[in-house]
């Protein structure tokens, strides 16, 4: 009797045993919060996605579509994403719980993967409308962007400094880029600013659709701004009719995660980027300005602690 009891109990613990052998390992999702499709963002998202599925062992993966900066911030403070890219500003914003930028209170679970490329601020407006420069801008219609997006943030900074505001301007539209640009080819609003990488879809769509201006930001309107926002340059020919260099602000977009998400995701995280720098390129153009030695460069949140471990590995940090 004792050795059938013996025995059920071993074949009890052989099957529980062969069970849990054949039980999946709790399988690693990383949810990349990007911005319009129509941006660039977004086809950086996917193209981290695809390296993430191929190289993290049990990784599922996604990309969804947000309106970008301050929502996938927001998002990532939620534990709702794992990974997010964001304009600087509404990186500093978050940390700080700016309630005008979007933060009900600060965002204390931001940490740091990588600085990226730096968005140019581009401001687009038709032929038709006469507009030459910023001042032009009053009375005529604007879309700045989503609202309280990254773009939108980078809107009011930008009037403000040129001593105006949304009270100046004849018409406000908060609209993604796509849809911005679609009432400008149907004469329904006048400019668009789009902040974004150089090469973006919506304006190039803009530009070979019907004769476009591009309004300068000129450099003391950038130094008044000041970080995290620098001088910068469209240079002649990124858009069809765009005959001239036109200077403007830039500022850099950094890929965020959040303290929850393990160390190892994160640490795998930064290192893929790093080692798969290619297939962002390929994705977009805007990437070729994704440099290792940026990586830290005016990040305003801590550094998860997987990417510090990367950094260190390869000595950027010493």
């Amino acid at each position: 009797m004792m050795l059938f009891k013996a025995k059920k109990v071993f074949l009890a613990a052989a099957v529980t045993s062969l069970a849990l052998a054949a039980t999946p390992a709790k399988a690693e999702f990383i949810n990349i919060l990007t911005g319009g499709t129509s941006g660039i963002y977004y086809p950086i998202g996917v193209a981290l996605s695809k390296v993430y599925a191929d190289n993290i062992k049990g990784a599922r993966t996604q990309v969804q579509a947000t309106k970008a900066s301050v929502e996938n911030l927001n998002l990532l403070q939620q534990g709702r994403g794992e990974l997010g890219i964001s304009l600087g500003d509404s990186v500093k914003l978050a940390w700080e719980g700016d309630q005008e930028a979007g933060f009900a209170k600060p965002l204390n679970k931001l940490r740091g993967i990588a600085a990226i490329y730096p968005n140019y601020v581009q401001i687009v407006a038709s032929n038709s409308s006469g507009i030459k420069s910023l001042a032009d801008l009053k009375g005529k219609g604007l879309s700045v962007g989503a609202p309280k997006s990254g773009t939108e943030l980078n809107a009011r900074a930008i009037l403000g400094a040129a001593g105006m505001s949304y009270k100046d301007l004849g018409k406000t539209e908060y609209l993604p880029y796509a849809e911005s640009v679609e009432l400008i080819k149907n004469r329904q609003l006048d400019a668009t600013l789009q902040s974004a990488g150089l090469g973006v879809a919506s304006l190039k769509d803009l530009s070979t659709s019907l004769p476009v201006t591009m309004v300068a930001v000129p450099p003391e309107v950038v130094k008044k701004l000041g970080a995290p926002y620098v001088p910068g340059v469209i240079p002649a020919g990124t858009y069809q009719g765009q005959d001239k260099d036109v200077p403007t602000a830039a500022i850099v977009n950094f890929l965020i995660t959040h303290s929850d998400v393990s160390d190892e995701t994160a640490y795998q995280m930064t290192k893929l980027l790093w080692e798969n720098l290619a297939a962002l390129r390929s994705a977009h153009k805007a990437a070729e300005a994704i440099k290792f030695e940026n990586a830290l460069q005016g990040m305003p949140v801590p550094l998860h602690p997987g990417a510090e471990r990367y950094y260190k590995e390869k000595g950027l940090i010493k």
